[in-house]
């Protein structure tokens, strides 16, 4: 008997078009805050005149994307909330459901086939995207406050009364920054295991698991 697939709609266009806007800004930040932390490369200046601003280039690229994860961050906060990502918000009620729960967890370890689910994640890959989101709320936040510090005057200055309490909080500027480089860190180990998940989810579970993120859809048994 011819088995026959059905199209189902699970991620809106906005959704995916902010879900590449923010892995582009997250991997050139990684890149350009690791060499703003050790600067190993320096342009050749055979004449001795200060032309080669490389790391001055650095910075002002990880400003102008990490204002973008910022922006986008809003969006897509604000955008969950929308009839577009209604699917995406069931997802909390797949959270409660415990058979979800002992489903998944069998799935993972191989014991049997992946629920059906009522939203567009899992209770693990729940509980993971708000941790991701919550991390790039928390480097965003200490992004801001190393940037009040450097810049005094337009947008530096005016939010600079809000970041003091988030560094004192924090124990002092010095603290800050380290906590920004760990939670760097965060996002270098979640990346290859989010692609190595994905990947391990759509050759067990055919059906466009990562097409879905793409296209928008994937494609179900009827």
């Amino acid at each position: 008997m011819e088995t026959k697939y059905k199209r189902v709609v699970e991620f809106s266009k906005l959704t995916r078009i902010f879900h590449w806007i923010r892995a582009i800004t997250i991997f050139v930040l990684i890149g350009t805050g690791f060499y703003l932390g050790y600067p190993f490369l320096a342009p050749n200046n055979f004449s001795g005149e200060p032309t080669g601003f490389l790391y001055a280039l650095m910075r002002s690229w990880h400003l102008i994307f990490g204002f973008a994860l910022i922006a986008v961050t809003i969006f897509r906060i604000y955008l969950f909330f929308t009839k577009e990502c209604a699917k995406e918000r069931r997802s909390f009620s797949d959270f409660i459901n415990p058979m979800v729960w002992i489903g998944v967890i069998k799935a993972y370890l191989l014991l049997g086939g992946h629920p059906h689910l009522k939203g567009s994640y899992n209770p693990l890959q729940l509980i993971t995207y708000i941790t991701i989101m919550l991390l790039i709320l928390a480097i965003s936040l200490t992004g801001l406050v190393l940037y009040a510090n450097v810049y005094h005057e337009g947008f530096g200055g005016f939010i600079a009364p809000l970041m003091k309490p988030i560094e004192v909080l924090c124990g002092g500027l010095a603290n800050v920054r380290s906590i920004h480089h760990i939670l760097t860190w965060a996002f270098v180990i979640f990346i290859p295991i989010h692609i190595y998940m994905a990947v391990w989810n759509a050759t067990r579970y055919p059906g466009g698991g990562i097409d879905s993120i793409i296209s928008g859809a994937k494609f179900e048994k009827e």
